[in-house]
């Protein structure tokens, strides 16, 4: 698995885990931000930039992170941050090794599985995937995404460069996710994020994480859909530096409370 490294490596590791269909680069704002107080570790998860030939599954992806991690623990706090497909990952890693990881930022995992529709849903992405390689279609979704102009040209040729098989694979994965059962027996400090603005399917699933893990705290962004580090970084870092410093939550959010 391809990977960057910033920062000086006697610092807390920070990890960023990219979301499907784009890779590393959508962490740019914060590896400019994070790098000087923190040791960032930023993935090319397989299947996706420079580990686009490599095979995608989740459970196989937390533990090569997770493997990666232990090669390089040190007294130093561990901070993971994930988004989306990288959110399932993290999920996977917490469920996995339910003590390893200090503190978790889950960004709009999916954890509903989609598998009851699995038979209509996989025909429509076969005929979709084409367009996928317009670049008008690609705009679009760089629009629905939160991607920059300055971005979007990587996000293009990492998507013209997907094979249908690897889309198919990511997608298989991603639909097919649900939250293992060892979630909630993990220690770290885990918040979990969901933008208002994003599918009810997203909103529930963050419900259900929140609920599953007593260590866990959840919020909605207001007026925010899928993305919202980079639809607003600088909320964004306020949001992963006061989770890290003292557990607190934004103002002018709404908290996800435990369901009785």
């Amino acid at each position: 698995m391809y990977l960057m490294e910033y920062g000086k490596k006697d610092m807390p590791i920070l990890v960023f885990l990219h979301g499907g269909g784009v890779s590393g680069w959508m962490w740019d704002e914060q590896i400019n931000y994070f790098s000087e107080n923190y040791h960032c570790i930023v993935p090319d998860l397989p299947g996706h930039g420079l580990s686009k030939e490599e095979h995608f599954t989740i459970q196989d992806s937390a533990r090569a992170i997770l493997d990666l991690l232990k090669d390089r623990k040190s007294e130093q706090p561990i901070i993971v941050v994930g988004f989306s497909l990288g959110a399932q990952i993290l999920v996977q890693m917490l469920s996995d090794e339910t003590d390893f990881i200090d503190f978790a930022i889950i960004n709009s995992a999916l954890t509903k599985p989609m598998k009851y529709s699995s038979k209509l849903i996989y025909p429509l992405l076969k005929i979709s995937f084409p367009l996928v390689k317009l670049k008008q279609f690609a705009k679009l979704q760089a629009k629905v995404l939160y991607i920059r102009e300055e971005q979007f040209e990587s996000y293009y040729q990492e998507t013209i460069s997907m094979t249908y098989d690897s889309f198919i694979q990511v997608m298989r994965e991603n639909m097919a996710f649900q939250t293992p059962e060892n979630f909630k027996d993990s220690s770290t400090k885990i918040l979990i994020t969901v933008g208002e603005k994003e599918k009810k399917i997203m909103r529930d699933s963050a419900k259900e994480l929140v609920h599953q893990n007593n260590n866990s705290k959840g919020i909605i962004i207001p007026s925010i859909g899928h993305g919202v580090s980079l639809a607003n970084p600088k909320f964004f870092h306020q949001i992963v530096e006061d989770w890290i410093a003292t557990e607190s939550l934004p103002k002018n959010v709404q908290v996800l409370h435990k369901q009785k």
